[in-house]
């Protein structure tokens, strides 16, 4: 039998490029504490506090929530009701046993968090194919310890047609107004990770920032503790990112197609596709990569697999920082 050696050599390379990919994981996306060394002895068990039971505030709410009121997932805090319309039952608070309140993730003004979505301002047929996406496993993470995309998995499929149709309409019937700063920078603030996020250690201790995006709370206590909905995020980018990321995302840089051709113009989106002005480069780039992967399927999904075919992490990186920056 003959061996045709171009095809050998073209499917080689396929695999080749694939691999070179998956190796590219953008980790700083994924914002997953490292596993201790093997070697490690186990950490001694501190005894754990006692419950916090004061009353928290934040700075122009006339209400109180304690701490587990602020993260009870069938019920969490609403501090300000005033700055959003009134949520459908299951925006604030789900369904028991496994749908949880998606005002508790997303906060009631849909502006969510780095380790989830933003979803306020999304078209309502977007929002409803993404969740059926969820519901039929065609959407899901490369990184299986991105434990939140499995819950949200799992409460989609707990949702009906009509509760999924009535959190799509609420959130979609908000703007998506600015919420993270993009800030060039060679070096950032000492972090740590926790629930996805980087959070800002005390001091002012700095670390050289290298290839990543390091998306942190403004404020790490109102965001992490009190789920402050009017607090947001400012995001690290490496010096120069934004101008790459530019001709990127305009010109398709010879290696994607230009994103204003989908998104819109200004990249606030176009009929059922959403806006990627503003949003979160964390989100973004998982997003991108997720696709590339084939992790994340679906509807949408086939337009995008072209355009994130050819894409590095650093790629990845440059687009988000500058989507990030534009205003939505």
């Amino acid at each position: 039998m003959k061996t045709n050696l171009g095809v050998v050599a073209g499917i080689a390379l396929v695999l080749t490029t694939s691999a070179a990919l998956a190796a590219d994981q953008p980790a700083w996306a994924y914002a997953i504490a490292p596993a201790p060394p093997a070697t490690a002895a186990p950490a001694a068990k501190a005894p754990a506090p006692p419950p916090d039971t004061s009353a928290k505030h934040l700075p122009g709410s006339t209400l109180e929530f304690t701490r587990t009121q602020i993260s009870d997932g069938f019920g969490p805090a609403d501090w300000y009701p005033g700055d959003h319309p009134k949520m459908p039952d299951i925006v604030a608070h789900g369904k028991r046993p496994d749908v949880r309140a998606c005002s508790l993730c997303h906060y009631p003004n849909g502006k969510g968090r780095p380790e989830n979505a933003g979803v306020a301002g999304l078209p309502v047929s977007y929002f409803i194919q993404q969740m059926n996406d969820f519901r039929s496993d065609s959407r899901k993470s490369s990184e299986p310890r991105k434990t939140n995309t499995g819950v949200m998995i799992t409460i989609a499929k707990g949702m009906s047609e009509d509760e999924i149709k009535a959190a799509a309409e609420y959130f979609g019937s908000m703007k998506w107004t600015p919420w993270i700063k993009v800030v060039e920078t060679s070096s950032v603030p000492k972090t740590r990770i926790a629930g996805g996020m980087y959070l800002t250690l005390e001091g002012n201790e700095k670390e050289p920032l290298g290839q990543r995006i390091i998306e942190t709370p403004v404020d790490a206590e109102g965001t992490e503790v009190l789920r402050n909905p009017r607090s947001g995020f400012i995001a690290y980018v490496p010096v120069g990112s934004v101008k790459k990321g530019e001709a990127l995302v305009t010109k398709g840089g010879g290696k994607t197609t230009q994103c204003s051709l989908c998104h819109g113009a200004d990249l606030k989106g176009l009929g059922p596709v959403p806006g990627i002005a503003g949003r979160s480069p964390s989100y973004l780039v998982r997003q991108l990569y997720d696709m590339q992967q084939g992790a994340r399927k679906g509807v949408w999904t086939e337009l995008m697999k072209p355009v994130v075919a050819g894409l590095t992490a650093d790629d990845m990186l440059n687009i988000a920082a500058y989507t990030s920056g534009r205003t939505p």
